[in-house]
């Protein structure tokens, strides 16, 4: 099986490719449900190992 490069796909951007409008950062991830829970349940956990800390101890 041979492949001849008049055949091979044409991979190059193309002036006419279009852009996105914004890349995506840490406000894009941070708005993902599955991370902020997540994140709220090491917070709880947090929470409530200072205030045993604190309270009880």
């Amino acid at each position: 099986m041979r492949h001849h490069r008049g055949e091979m796909l044409d991979t190059t951007q193309s002036d006419a490719a279009p852009q996105q409008d914004e890349p995506r950062g840490c406000l894009f991830a941070l708005s993902q449900p599955p991370l902020m829970i997540f994140l709220a349940v090491i917070g709880c956990l947090l929470l409530t190992a200072a205030l045993h800390d604190l309270l009880w101890l």
